[in-house]
């Protein structure tokens, strides 16, 4: 086998749509809610929202009502543009690491890196605990460059992680190292 493609997974994960729906419904709320208040009409169904007061709490629920929605569609969009998705392809054949991530809709919305690999020194593991943990596998070159090969937001399970960058740089032939 000579190549070996590793399929990263974007922004469509299981959390993501979690928040842009919690987010839409609440912001939906809050803005309906804040639109009765000033009609004097019940907008919502299950609640009677029309005798509160526009002014202070109408204008504030209708303004975190029109944030969260549009944060909301900020969401959706990431969501449907898959952001950060793509693939990790490493050809030992043509001796070519080639890193394809997806980003905002623009000029510049397909990155698509390419590698020889002859210019990679080493996979780097980095581990960081805490109380927002990092583990990642950087593709390191001998320019010192290091270009992240493992998916944003969601660390890797520490067995899984060694093991991928294990494969990873006996696969391409060079070292492993790691940081803490």
């Amino acid at each position: 086998m000579s190549i070996k493609k590793d399929y990263i997974e974007g922004s469509r994960r299981i959390s993501n749509y979690w928040w842009a729906i919690t987010i839409s419904i609440g912001g939906i709320g809050f803005f309906l809610a804040g639109i009765s208040s000033y009609l004097k009409i019940n907008l919502l169904p299950l609640t009677t929202v029309s005798n509160l007061l526009f002014i202070p709490q109408g204008v504030i629920m209708t303004f975190y009502g029109t944030i969260a929605i549009l944060l909301s569609i900020f969401l959706w969009l990431t969501i449907f543009w898959d952001i950060g998705g793509g693939y990790n392809k490493f050809d030992t054949e043509e001796g070519i690491v080639t890193i394809f991530r997806l980003g905002f809709p623009g000029k510049n919305r397909n990155v698509c890196l390419k590698y020889s690999i002859q210019e990679i020194q080493a996979i780097r593991i980095s581990i960081q605990e805490g109380l927002s943990p990092k583990r990642e596998i950087y593709l390191q070159t001998k320019d010192t460059r290091e270009i992240p090969l493992t998916r944003v937001g969601e660390p890797l399970l520490l067995s899984e992680l060694e093991q991928q960058a294990t494969e990873l740089a006996q696969f391409l032939g060079v070292a492993l190292e790691g940081t803490t």
